[in-house]
């Protein structure tokens, strides 16, 4: 089967709705800084009720890696389900505007639209609330052979971990990637999604996955250590290729045989820290897919995350294709 695609992603199809806040909004929510929760649609109306100044925009993780991967020129293809309502049109329609393949059916007469609540404090952290509406019912039937066979990597989104469907459906996207000889990459997403599913994340990474994405945070939580040395050693074992975030500290990149350090890309100021890992990813998948070493991997991803945390919102305001170039990457 020829390349047809860099990167083919499975993932939440989530409508992010991004507005400033203080701590003391945060705080007065109940909320956890910095992290994500899970919320029904009565809660997600209440928490959007008392957002100010809010930009809605098309995300999900997944999607906004599918998003930098075509702002660097890559083709790409995400799979998800969104419901047969104005909030998922308006996903499909942003999606393929960015030149994207999304073809996944609509649901009918479930939940709607899956949103996220995202409120970015002073300090540039993302506080994020989701409502998961009709995303949960994607499954193994919504998987696209024709399009996992002809991509160059298959990108699994750790957030879906949380359904059962969701799994079934990455077992057996991984089946036909590696059927095919595709590579399989997964991200953990986030440290709560580790600390409900370290067992079975585990074992699907060790039987499954080729390409790992973390941030320090999340690898320290999958192996249950504050030393991060130890973890990194851990997962190098586990896994034949691994990209861990450190913010400010930029990354590493594990292989069998070595470890490679590359530099946070400077920014001028940290605005929202959303969709940060999410671009890292793209630009990582984006340099692997065309064959780039992985010290340039490494220098893609740095730049497309600093390129997402200079402003509000989760995916790139500007070509990375052309900043990749300025750059000399």
């Amino acid at each position: 089967m020829p390349d047809l695609y860099d990167v083919a992603a499975i993932g939440n199809a989530i409508v992010d709705v991004i507005a400033p806040a203080e701590d003391g909004f945060i705080e007065s929510q109940g909320l956890t800084k910095g992290a994500m929760m899970l919320v029904d649609q009565d809660q997600q109306a209440r928490l959007y009720a008392g957002m100010k100044q809010a930009v809605e925009t098309s995300g999900g993780s997944a999607a906004n890696t599918i998003a930098g991967v075509a702002s660097f020129g890559g083709r790409g293809a995400f799979m998800g389900k969104v419901a047969d309502d104005q909030l998922g049109e308006t996903f499909a329609r942003e999606m393929r505007a960015i030149g994207a393949r999304f073809e996944n059916q609509p649901l009918v007469g479930g939940p709607a639209t899956a949103v996220s609540m995202i409120n970015v404090t002073p300090d540039g952290q993302r506080t994020m609330c989701t409502f998961l509406g009709a995303s949960v019912e994607f499954t193994d039937a919504d998987v696209e052979a024709d399009v996992i066979e002809a991509s160059k990597i298959v990108y699994l989104e750790g957030y879906l971990f949380d359904a059962e469907a969701a799994r079934r459906a990455f077992a057996k996207a991984a089946a036909l990637a590696h059927g095919s000889g595709r590579m399989i990459a997964l991200t953990l997403s986030d440290s709560f999604v580790v600390e409900r599913h370290r067992a079975g994340l585990l074992g699907f990474i060790e039987s499954q996955v080729d390409l790992l994405f973390a941030n320090e945070t999340e690898l320290k939580a999958l192996f249950q250590t504050d030393d991060f040395d130890q973890a990194a050693e851990a997962l190098r074992q586990r896994v034949k290729l691994a990209a861990v975030t450190r913010s400010e500290k930029g990354s590493i990149v594990l292989t069998e045989g070595e470890r490679l350090t590359v530099a946070a890309e400077p920014v001028e100021k940290v605005v929202d820290t959303t969709g940060a890992g999410d671009q890292y990813a793209a630009g990582f998948m984006f340099g692997l897919s065309r064959g780039r070493p992985l010290q340039q991997c490494g220098k893609l991803a740095s730049l497309a995350a600093a390129e997402v945390i200079s402003h509000y919102g989760p995916r790139p305001q500007v070509t990375l294709k052309d900043l990749a170039a300025g750059k000399g990457y």
